[in-house]
């Protein structure tokens, strides 16, 4: 399991790296239209990475997360908040996951 766990949390993390450069991006660009496109394509990426990574139910975990209705009318807003939409579980997934690296093999 150490190993898995190793391996997921790297897959996390580059994806976390991946998601700070494109809001970084379309910050700098204030092309908000392009970045939200762009975090769609990460999604799909990240899915499959993380199904690849961590296994099916932790892929299907992340892919039903979804943005909640945004009613501001300041797009770079709407954008950080669908960037944290994401960012935040996989923050979480990243702490549970180092936690499982760090447990003994045939412990717990």
């Amino acid at each position: 399991m150490m190993q898995d766990a190793s391996k997921g949390l790297a897959v996390i993390q580059q994806q976390l790296k991946e998601l700070d450069r494109i809001m970084q991006e379309t910050i700098e660009t204030l092309n908000t239209t392009a970045g939200t496109e762009r975090v769609a394509k990460w999604r799909v990426k990240t899915v499959a990475v993380l199904t690849d990574a961590l296994g099916q139910k932790t892929g299907q975990d992340f892919s039903k997360i979804q943005p909640g209705p945004s009613f501001s009318n300041d797009l770079v807003e709407e954008f950080t908040d669908l960037v944290e939409c994401f960012r935040g579980p996989l923050t979480a997934l990243s702490k549970t996951t180092a936690q499982a690296a760090q447990r003994p093999a045939g412990g717990g």
